[in-house]
């Protein structure tokens, strides 16, 4: 059986607080939002990565990418 949905929308102001990498918008139906990741080796490489050494050594506060102090404009 199938169903067809048709729709109008509006919208006036769309306010988003916040968005990240897997963040999501999505406005009226979709039906199915399936999620989709595509690894390809782009780079030729036959073997496997080296073993990672010992990472970082963290720091109560410090951030991991080096932040510059925020300007006036």
């Amino acid at each position: 059986m199938n169903f067809f949905v048709q729709q109008t929308i509006t919208i006036h102001t769309l306010k988003i607080d916040g968005i990240s990498n897997a963040s999501v918008c999505q406005i009226g139906s979709a039906g199915i939002v399936k999620p989709l990741a595509k690894l390809y080796n782009t780079g030729g490489f036959t073997e496997a990565a080296p073993q990672a050494g010992p990472g970082p050594v963290e720091l109560p506060g410090t951030p991991f990418v080096p932040l510059t102090q925020p300007s006036r404009m």
